[in-house]
């Protein structure tokens, strides 16, 4: 924590989410439903007469929008399909420990906590323009970006949260495009986060954050870095995110806030993170 508020200089504060609406691009058959029930949806009510309006939501709500991975979201089947007993996450749990028609019985996002660390953002399109889907940029190019950005010696701690760039971003008021696939980061990058920065988030403005759909080698590896960063490293993934006024502003270092919202037995959570320069 003391680290992430000493990157704290000026007090300018950045929303890194997008709004949430029924036309923003989602991943599959994966819907968001928002309805008032009535207008007003309760009262008069008391001498005063209040009335008020609430909302129904229908949606996968860990997994929406700007959204955060938890551990129970990714995990590696390891046997034969169907072998519940051999489809495991983060810490070895399986299938079987986990299900549960109301929830996840293990490895929920109420088990998450609030998160307080150190932001990098990483800005691919300095070196490589605006990535294109089914490309991913690898540690040559991460070294020339921190170049780019006057970073050359700067010097990661464990749990930094490493915000990557990808200007995907741009497609975000077209769903179709934006859904077509995705840039993201080789594995040597996602191996340097995991093992030698220790890296508490990985976050990105793509919709996996760090896979590169299709990743160059498909079939053989589908997501592989959701794979190895959440379930071998424990590692949480902040997708979707808005970056763009991070990279205008040149802000590459600050304070990255999020609380994950606590919700019992969820993959995931909704929210937009902040970041403090």
């Amino acid at each position: 924590m003391k680290r992430a508020l000493g990157a704290v200089k000026e007090g300018k504060t950045y929303r890194l989410g997008h709004e949430y609406h029924s036309g923003m691009p989602m991943f599959g058959e994966r819907k968001w439903v928002l309805r008032i029930p009535a207008s007003p949806t309760g009262g008069p009510f008391g001498q005063n007469k209040i009335v008020w309006h609430d909302e129904f939501l229908a949606t996968e709500i860990g997994q929406a929008g700007t959204q955060f991975d938890g551990l129970g979201h990714v995990g590696v089947q390891v046997g034969e399909d169907g072998d519940k007993a051999n489809m495991r996450f983060y810490n070895g749990f399986t299938v079987l420990e986990m299900q549960g028609a109301y929830g996840l019985s293990q490895l929920g996002t109420e088990k998450l906590h609030p998160i307080v660390a150190r932001g990098v953002l990483i800005d691919f399109p300095l070196v490589l323009g605006d990535m294109e889907h089914g490309t991913c940029a690898n540690m040559d190019d991460l070294k020339k970006v921190l170049e780019m950005q006057g970073m050359a010696d700067f010097e990661f701690a464990e749990g930094d949260a490493l915000l990557f760039r990808y200007n995907w971003e741009r497609h975000w008021d077209d769903p179709p495009a934006y859904n077509q696939g995705t840039p993201g980061i080789c594995m040597d990058v996602a191996r340097w986060a995991a093992e030698e920065v220790k890296a508490g988030v990985v976050a990105g403005d793509t919709w996996p954050a760090t896979d590169p759909v299709p990743y160059p080698d498909e079939p053989a590896c589908a997501f592989c870095m959701h794979n190895y960063l959440q379930t071998r490293h424990g590692i949480v993934t902040q997708e979707n995110l808005a970056l763009t006024q991070l990279a205008d502003d040149k802000a590459y270092v600050f304070a990255y806030l999020y609380s994950p919202s606590p919700i019992r037995g969820g993959t995931g959570s909704h929210g937009s993170p902040i970041a403090v320069r």
